[in-house]
């Protein structure tokens, strides 16, 4: 993203200035050239950039103020992407507002019309925030404001090149995709995606509509592809600046996602494989714990299944606010689904529907529920079974047994009417 017309200050200010502000001014620029032509930025010349950039400001004139909180801002940028520190993505986007601000003051002739603010600019602030924050709010506002930047682009401005504030442009409807796919708005994150080609995140979206489908061997598919590239990408020392500026994938999370649909496209074996290297990488993943519970059970390893439904209940346990939940219980009562405790079990469930439970893994809970109610003699919870439940429950729900459940039920049921004479 290299600044054009670099002497902007010189030009400006030079014949006014005393030797030692021209030195000010030559250190800022070259200061900032390092840290903004070094596609892996040192903390060394980030922390050289800042301090060049904070003392010109000190003795700069108004209409070169939006330059240097730009400078600034960059740089900050440039090392939150090291550190990965909160505090210094929010920093950065607080320049690159002030920088913003200012900016009418970049043009001191009278009666000339203002310059617009370039597009990159107006994007800096949003994707720095995206990075130090995740709640819906920061998230709605950035759409808001990344979507309205799109939608009237500018990059005349000398600020930077007219390549690099294309290239924050794309990393913008990126940000705009991964919004959508967190939503599950998949069209509309492949349509974000569409500028990062080699990034991942298309096979990623392709994965997920695979999925959503049924189609969960082309899943596998699409995921795997998706994580050769993150790997490729992602590894020491990591991938250029301006790449780290778009989002980065949760690598344990999508191991998690690959062994769920390899659970259900029927290899075992590889779902238990890929579940232990996202639990591996991140042993807070109660989720990913659960599937590999699910993988055991169906593999036929009953002992390996029961350790894993208690270590995804106390993880999810721990993980949990006030020790509250929903996800924790349904665990415990699978776990004592399993040890044919079908009564405290399903208190076990109805518990879980009482606290805070990912709204993707409610109908699971009510399908276990009902199960359970089943298996200790309720042929009405049997007949909601397979009237209702199984219509909404997951892929990682096991229907079939619950319709054997199911008919064990009704045909206990019909022996006690019928009793043998």
């Amino acid at each position: 993203m290299r600044v054009c017309a670099l002497l902007v200050l010189a030009v400006t200010s030079l014949p006014a200035m005393e030797p030692q502000q021209l030195a000010l001014v030559l250190k800022a620029q070259s200061d900032f050239d390092r840290v903004e032509l070094n596609p892996v930025p040192q903390l060394a010349d980030v922390g050289s950039c800042l301090q060049s950039q904070a003392s010109l400001l000190a003795a700069s004139a108004p209409e070169e103020i939006a330059l240097l909180y730009f400078r600034r801002g960059y740089c900050t940028l440039a090392g939150a992407t090291i550190t990965n520190a909160n505090r210094e993505f929010l920093a950065a986007a607080a320049d690159f507002d002030r920088a913003i601000n200012a900016w009418p003051a970049r043009i001191k002739k009278k009666n000339q019309p203002p310059e617009a603010v370039s597009t990159g600019l107006r994007l800096l602030p949003w994707i720095a925030r995206l990075h130090a924050w995740t709640d819906d709010s920061i998230r709605a506002a950035a759409q808001r404001e990344i979507s309205a930047a799109l939608a009237t682009p500018s990059c005349a401005s000398n600020l930077m090149p007219i390549g690099g504030c294309e290239r924050l442009m794309d990393i913008g409807r990126m940000w705009l995709g991964q919004i959508a796919l967190r939503d599950n708005r998949l069209d509309d994150a492949a349509k974000g995606f569409t500028s990062g080609l080699d990034s991942g995140w298309p096979e990623w979206v392709e994965g997920r509509k695979r999925f959503g489908q049924g189609n969960y061997s082309g899943a596998v598919d699409q995921y795997g592809r998706a994580l050769t590239i993150w790997r490729s990408i992602w590894r020491q020392p990591g991938p250029a600046l301006l790449r780290r500026l778009g989002p980065e994938p949760d690598i344990p999370q999508a191991l998690a996602d690959l062994g769920g649909a390899q659970l259900v496209a029927g290899d075992t074996r590889s779902a238990i494989g890929s579940l232990d290297a996202s639990i591996k990488a991140d042993p807070g993943n109660s989720q990913a714990i659960y599937r590999r519970a699910r993988a055991h059970d169906i593999a036929g390893h009953p002992d390996q299944a029961l350790a894993d439904y208690n270590l995804a209940s106390r993880t999810a346990f721990a993980g949990a606010k006030d020790l509250a939940s929903g996800e924790a219980h349904l665990y415990r009562g699978i776990l004592l689904f399993r040890r044919k405790e079908f009564s405290r079990a399903e208190d076990e469930f109805a518990s879980a529907l009482n606290f805070e439970v990912p709204d993707s893994l409610r109908p699971d809970v009510r399908g276990w529920r009902q199960m359970a109610a089943a298996a200790a003699g309720s042929c009405a919870s049997a007949k909601e079974l397979v009237d209702h439940a199984l219509a909404a429950v997951s892929p990682y729900f096991p229907k079939n047994e619950a319709r054997q459940v199911a008919a064990a039920c009704a045909t206990s049921s019909s022996a006690q009417l019928n009793p043998a004479r």
